[in-house]
């Protein structure tokens, strides 16, 4: 089966996670992506502890499918040959902070001039204009500043500190995903190729989604623990007698009934959809006390052949070792190079196509060992 991306070339020079996560997506739907590095100062990523097969577990998993090339963007000999070659390519993906690539060479517009059908995308914090375009940030910075960090979390010890980047990756990596690969269909109708301008904060906002729209349009403050979804009413997690969580997520009627006969707990469907402050503390509290007389797998039992949106929390081992994990594919063994036996677990590219493959041909290759 043919791979969806095949025939795309990619350029990324790209570092760390937002950028590689976007170009790991394209080259796994089949994308040549060519990975451009620093000989002298090398992507943090490959530094990252933990290793395994003799590197960082994130630079195998983030650069799999991809070629690293080493080139030294200070020497002008390799400004011109990146120029000789971008016909070559549809897409070029950079990271660095606004006007880095102009006072290179290769910025957009003197690509674009040799190659018009260049789609060019760069994926900053703060975008390419306004008073932060400049400003350095990380992904807490990013979700600070969209407001995402402002309405979650608990009351009594304020935002959470998340396991996950989210606005680097549902932010930049995912929209700059979608971004190029509208820019290619548009390419088709026009002939031409564009710039995007990709800013993980600006993406981030619009992760607000429904509270932004209450916000916006009902001019309702979005606050912690007093929406439906963030903690306001029982759509929360539960600790158990032994300390572990599950996530009750019973909104709909049908599914708060099953909950309320699974738990005897008639003040559910009594009070459950209520509006009311003291009468969503009320049912929380019920809640509370009733998860609390019984262990992490007495719950589990109960509520593994319940289709009621109750679930245990797992940890990420136990997740990716899962009966879901197995049966949809979650981990791929990945060859340490092309034709290797050897392999490692990875995480699999979650897009499942009726008729395209995914390509796996091996982990993230060391530095300046591939080919372009």
């Amino acid at each position: 089966m043919p791979m969806a991306l095949k025939g795309l070339k990619v350029l990324d020079f790209s570092t760390l996670l937002p950028g590689p996560f976007a170009s790991l997506y394209l080259a796994d739907m089949g994308a040549e992506v060519i990975h451009v590095e620093s000989p002298t100062r090398p992507d943090l990523v490959r530094m990252m502890p933990p290793y395994a097969n003799g590197q960082a577990t994130a630079h195998s998993y983030l650069n799999r499918n991809k070629q690293s090339i080493a080139l030294d963007l200070k020497d002008p000999v390799n400004i011109e040959l990146v120029k000789n070659k971008i016909s070559e390519f549809d897409i070029v993906i950079e990271q660095f902070r606004p006007n880095v690539m102009r006072r290179l060479g290769l910025d957009y517009e003197t690509l674009a001039e040799i190659n018009p059908r260049l789609i060019y995308c760069s994926i900053t914090g703060y975008g390419q204009t306004g008073s932060y375009k400049d400003r350095a940030g990380h992904d807490i910075n990013y979700l600070a500043l969209s407001g995402i960090a402002g309405h979650c979390g608990r009351q009594d010890s304020g935002p959470p500190p998340m396991g996950i980047q989210v606005a680097d990756v549902a932010g930049g990596s995912l929209h700059a995903v979608m971004a190029i690969l509208a820019a290619v269909i548009e390419r088709e109708r026009s002939g031409m190729g564009q710039y995007i301008d990709i800013s993980m904060t600006d993406c981030a906002v619009s992760l607000n989604a429904m509270a932004a729209a209450a916000s916006l349009a009902a001019q309702e403050p979005q606050e912690p623990e007093k929406g439906m979804l963030n903690g306001g009413s029982f759509y929360d997690y539960y600790e158990t007698q032994d300390g572990r969580y599950f996530a009750v997520g019973s909104l709909e009627p049908q599914f708060m009934s099953g909950l309320a006969a699974a738990l005897d707990l008639p003040i559910l469907m009594s009070k459950g959809m209520s509006f009311d402050p003291d009468d969503r503390k009320t049912v929380k509290a019920a809640l509370q006390e009733k998860f609390r007389t019984q262990s992490f797998s007495i719950w589990q039992q109960l509520f593994k052949n319940l289709d009621i949106c109750v679930e245990p929390v797992l940890g990420l081992e136990e997740a990716l070792s899962s009966t879901l994990s197995e049966q949809r594919g979650w981990v791929v063994d990945v060859p340490l190079s092309t034709n290797n036996e050897q392999s490692e677990p990875q995480l699999a590219c979650p897009i499942k196509f009726s008729r395209s493959q995914m390509h796996y041909g091996f982990i993230g290759q060391k530095l300046g060992e591939g080919k372009w």
